[in-house]
């Protein structure tokens, strides 16, 4: 049976279309995954709350820039380490501040490299390194179990290594993906991503080898990293952590629920003394 001809063209146009999907996937994945914003070291910021900055020398052309929010109170309860998302830089984080130095913690968050004030190729081991030199700064200040972890969107990934590798008080994950691999494969189901992206974040593998407890926080109409992931990730430790789901919840506006300002004040409210079996599991 001969194939007729414009079927034929069909099918050529539709491999070719594949093809360069294909290649833009993999030539442009640093635009899919980071979008940051860059600032001049000399730049001054604009924050309305208390704040100190920090550059910590990593190489001779790495720096890793540290923006520490302070509370009110001489002696904080502790640090929340935020690692923020995939946008701009600390500029667009900073807002959430409050919601941690109110109840007596410091915020610092650190910009990745290509970000914000920070300096060095944006890579995922770079990355993991800023995690670790970020946790040691903490370290001489604030005890290990004073230490909150927490992660928002791409932000995850470095949390959740850290958690892996260092002791802290919780591990917080904020609209968590199980990898970006994983992430990639919702929407281009067509392709082999797990051989085509060069980053990976493999919150599934780290998640399996934190001892502090967990807290998820994802929307149920998250249009950029299903909530299916969370489950996963929850199903993953399932007596350590907990799943807090915000029904009708997106990417980006979680931290408007009532739901979760309530949830996340008990968090930072409980004592040093909080063991796993208290653990309000759904």
């Amino acid at each position: 049976m001969q194939i007729p001809k414009p079927a034929i063209r069909i099918i050529q146009w539709t491999l070719i279309a594949y093809g360069l999907i294909g290649i833009a996937l993999y030539y442009l994945q640093d635009m899919l995954v980071i979008h940051p914003k860059k600032l001049e070291i000399e730049d001054t910021y604009s924050f309305s709350y208390p704040y100190k900055e920090v550059n910590l020398q990593y190489e001779d052309n790495v720096i890793f820039h540290l923006v520490q929010f302070t509370t009110k109170d001489s002696t904080p309860k502790g640090v929340v380490l935020y690692f923020h998302g995939n946008r701009e830089n600390v500029e667009r984080y900073a807002r959430f501040a409050p919601f941690f130095t109110n109840e007596g913690y410091e915020v610092w968050m650190c910009d990745y490299p290509q970000f914000g004030k920070s300096r060095g190729e944006f890579s995922e081991a770079l990355v993991y390194e800023e995690s670790i030199q970020v946790y040691k700064l903490a370290r001489q200040k604030f005890n290990s179990d004073q230490i909150i972890v927490y992660g928002k969107s791409l932000g995850t990934g470095p949390a959740t290594y850290l958690a892996s590798k260092r002791d802290c008080k919780q591990l917080i994950l904020e609209t968590p993906y199980l990898s970006i691999p994983d992430v990639a494969s919702h929407f281009f189901w067509m392709y082999p991503v797990q051989q085509m992206m060069q980053y990976d974040f493999p919150n599934k593998k780290h998640i399996l080898l934190v001892d502090a407890p967990i807290t998820i926080y994802h929307g149920t109409n998250d249009k950029i990293i299903p909530y299916a992931h969370a489950q996963e990730l929850y199903q993953l430790q399932p007596t350590r952590a907990e799943l807090v789901t915000l029904p009708n919840g997106t990417h980006r506006n979680l931290m408007k629920f009532p739901l979760m300002q309530d949830h996340l004040r008990t968090i930072l409210k409980r004592d040093n003394s909080f063991k796993l079996e208290s653990l309000s599991l759904p």
